[in-house]
């Protein structure tokens, strides 16, 4: 009996002992054997920001597509934007011997608008009479200063929805899209035609033998609306036609003399200047408000922002910093306004104040230090989202070797060019950034402004 009891409290010691040492859970693997002053230490922070809304003189508006038109909304103030353009002369460009000029006329052409799409509107084109080579691409070049301002070479009244339209069909990937692009004849008077084929006679075609020598010539138009107030458009194509007749001789199919009808076409290609010009009433977005700040484009509109982080200059200095989640959101308000006709852009560029000169000059991408692009603008929750800025901070704590600092950056409405790559019918493809422009569509937004709504919420860690 004795030597059974002795079995029993062996078992009952040595079950009481495996025990114990399988105590340790797994989330604890490797803390058991690692000094407590060398664990990993985890904190969260949020840091409020203060913001304002700033305007800029001049913005860089190269573009392909000038926005022309004029819109007053009662919530951001008037828009007005026109535009000069050059027409390039391609080589071996000309008229038919014994041409004779019929008619002149400028179209303008475009598919996308806004605003009151049937109110009417009237298109003034003027004579450019200054050369534009070597004007830059700002929206603050004085068209008067280029233009002819006398009197107009020729009017047209339209509506957004004109009677004079096409249907051209888009395709992307394995879509097709129908779309209509809208015309605005403007006649011209015909002594500009005379002026053309008289030049184009002379001795090795005179200034109409290239396209840099035409440009001295004709240096250019400019288009301005001038009634109306209630519609913007989106160009998409500006061009130029002299109409001129010419005697085929023998020329039929019976060998007869006829009468043939020719055309010089000429357009605003990308290889030629064309000026955006802006004008804004903004004073109301510029008046100091604690709830909301705005961005508005084509108006040079932005928000400024400061990142106070020298609140944080210990924490920066003693802990990693891993992630640093911005996102900042719209306020519904305006838009909820049914007379309001601006919607908020696609993209903003968060870009620090001291790196803004140059960056669309040079083209420039963001490079998620001293700039950063949003993803597209969330309908769902009225938000831009910069995901993890963290980079930013920890660029500028090294660069500054660890002293106080304070981050001043704009947020501007940007249009983005992304390209989808490698898709087919089983993927959707990968997309890469490749143009960041100042956006030139009229757009605009509230942004909250509100105590505690801006922030950005930080995750550090130390050892």
């Amino acid at each position: 009996m004795k030597l059974t009891s002795l079995y029993k409290a062996l078992i009952v010691t040595f079950v009481a002992i495996l025990t114990l040492s399988c105590n340790d859970t797994l989330d604890q693997v490797g803390f058991t054997i690692q000094p407590g002053k060398d664990r990993l230490k985890v904190g969260v922070d949020t840091l409020f920001m203060q913001a304002r809304t700033i305007q800029v003189d001049s913005m860089y508006a190269k573009t392909k597509y000038p926005v022309l038109g004029e819109y007053i909304d009662p919530v951001f103030g008037s828009i007005k934007s026109d535009y000069i353009g050059e027409f390039y002369f391609p080589e071996g460009s000309g008229f038919q011997t014994g041409a004779s000029i019929d008619s002149v006329r400028v179209v303008v052409s475009y598919s996308s608008m806004m605003g009151d799409s049937l109110a009417p509107m009237e298109l003034s084109v003027y004579e450019v009479t200054k050369s534009l080579k070597g004007v830059n691409n700002y929206t603050h070049n004085d068209p008067a200063e280029y233009a002819d301002m006398s009197a107009p070479l020729g009017k047209e009244v339209f509506t957004g929805k004109n009677r004079t339209y096409r249907t051209e069909t888009y395709t992307s990937g394995y879509t097709s899209q129908e779309y209509k692009v809208y015309d605005i004849n403007v006649q011209l008077p015909k002594e500009i035609g005379e002026r053309f084929l008289s030049e184009y006679n002379k001795t090795g075609h005179g200034k109409l033998k290239n396209a840099d020598t035409f440009r001295e010539f004709f240096p250019g138009l400019y288009f301005t609306t001038t009634f109306g107030n209630s519609t913007m458009l989106n160009v998409s194509f500006t061009s130029f036609y002299v109409h001129y007749h010419y005697l085929d001789t023998k020329g039929s199919s019976t060998g007869q003399d006829t009468t043939r009808t020719d055309a010089i076409r000429l357009y605003i290609t990308p290889e030629v200047t064309q000026l955006n010009h802006i004008k804004n009433d903004n004073d109301q977005l510029l008046e100091p408000n604690e709830t909301h700040t705005y961005v508005k484009s084509p108006a040079g509109v932005n928000t400024e922002i400061t990142f106070p982080l020298s609140e944080l200059n210990d924490k920066l200095k003693s802990h990693a910093l891993n992630l640093a989640k911005f996102t900042i959101y719209a306020m519904p308000d305006a838009i909820e306004n049914p007379m309001v006709k601006l919607s908020p852009p696609d993209y903003l560029l968060l870009v620090n104040k001291d790196s803004l000169a140059g960056f669309f000059e040079m083209k420039k991408l963001p490079d998620n230090v001293t700039s950063f692009l949003s993803a597209k603008f969330d309908v769902t929750t009225y938000s831009y989202n910069f995901n993890n800025i963290s980079t930013m901070i920890n660029h500028y704590n090294e660069e500054l070797d660890g002293a106080p600092f304070d981050l001043v950056y704009y947020i501007i409405p940007v249009d983005a060019t992304i390209v989808t790559s490698q898709q087919s019918y089983y993927s959707s493809g990968s997309q890469s950034l490749t143009d960041v422009f100042n956006q030139m569509w009229p757009t605009a937004a509230m942004l909250d402004n509100r105590e505690g709504n801006l922030k950005l919420e930080l995750i550090f860690s130390n050892f």
